[in-house]
């Protein structure tokens, strides 16, 4: 499908949900996050970059509803105490007794709707991630990164407003990564969402993103916010420009420092 080059609206876009001052402690004394403050409009795509133990994935288990906060608060729009969303693990999760199909019926499964009745969205979904003539298949048949389209299809299946991702292609070798981080803009453009995601690469980052959080450890952070004001849809092109070098150098930078930081 041929798209034109098209920049983010330069107007305001509505706030999806914002972290409030949000402080997340376990075990009574370790510190994972202090004071994390984000705004999360529509139609962004974030990455937190971090380093290990910085929180990131606490921040996306708050935001899913999957922990609660020790401090601060987590708005959502329309005053939802979890909003519409779907959720992608660094491991794919799929259920290994399920056909391909059936995976990603899943939520609508948990709502209490029959196959029969979402099976046209199942297999537009499993279309988009190239994955419909597999919907038969068993996840021991896939590749790693097969595994993650079902995945992905998962999360995208009933068409969330926000898509979070841990980390999601950090076990797959180099070619497969490009391509599912190809893959995801294209996907996100179809879908109109909003995608918050986790991710330790400064490269993959600065491609798929227009704001990178960059966080800091030890207590997890938010240091410094950069934008990557360069359009979509970003191509092979864009990956080997001087213009995505120094989006690459500025991001790198900023994480060293970030390294640097301590409480």
């Amino acid at each position: 499908m041929a798209q034109s080059a098209v920049r983010r609206p330069a107007g305001h876009r509505r706030t999806v949900l914002e972290m409030q001052n949000v402080d997340k402690t376990f075990g009574g004394d370790v510190e994972a996050l202090r004071a994390m403050s984000l705004a999360v409009n529509e139609g962004d795509f974030i990455s937190l970059l971090g380093p290990s133990g910085c929180g990131k994935s606490t921040a996306l288990r708050l935001i899913a509803g999957l922990a609660e906060p020790s401090g601060g608060r987590i708005m959502w729009e329309g005053g939802h105490e979890v909003g519409d969303l779907g959720v992608v693990f660094q491991e794919p999760t799929l259920m290994p007794w399920a056909t391909v199909a059936q995976n990603v019926w899943l939520p609508f499964r948990l709502r209490g709707q029959s196959y029969n009745e979402v099976r046209d969205r199942v297999l537009e979904s499993l279309r988009l991630v190239g994955l419909d003539q597999f919907q038969n298949a068993y996840p021991r048949e896939l590749s790693g990164g097969m595994k993650m389209r079902v995945s992905i299809a998962r999360a995208m299946v009933t068409n969330p407003r926000l898509i979070l991702m841990d980390e999601p292609f950090a076990a797959l070798d180099e070619i497969t990564r490009f391509k599912l981080n190809d893959d995801l803009l294209m996907l996100k453009d179809r879908i109109g969402c909003t995608v918050v995601f986790v991710t330790h690469s400064v490269f993959e980052s600065v491609f798929l993103s227009d704001r990178i959080v960059v966080m800091a450890a030890r207590p997890g952070r938010v240091v410094r916010e950069l934008t990557v004001d360069a359009p979509y849809p970003r191509t092979e092109e864009f990956r080997t420009s001087a213009e995505y070098a120094a989006w690459c150098r500025e991001a790198s930078n900023a994480l060293h420092e970030a390294m640097g930081e301590h409480a």
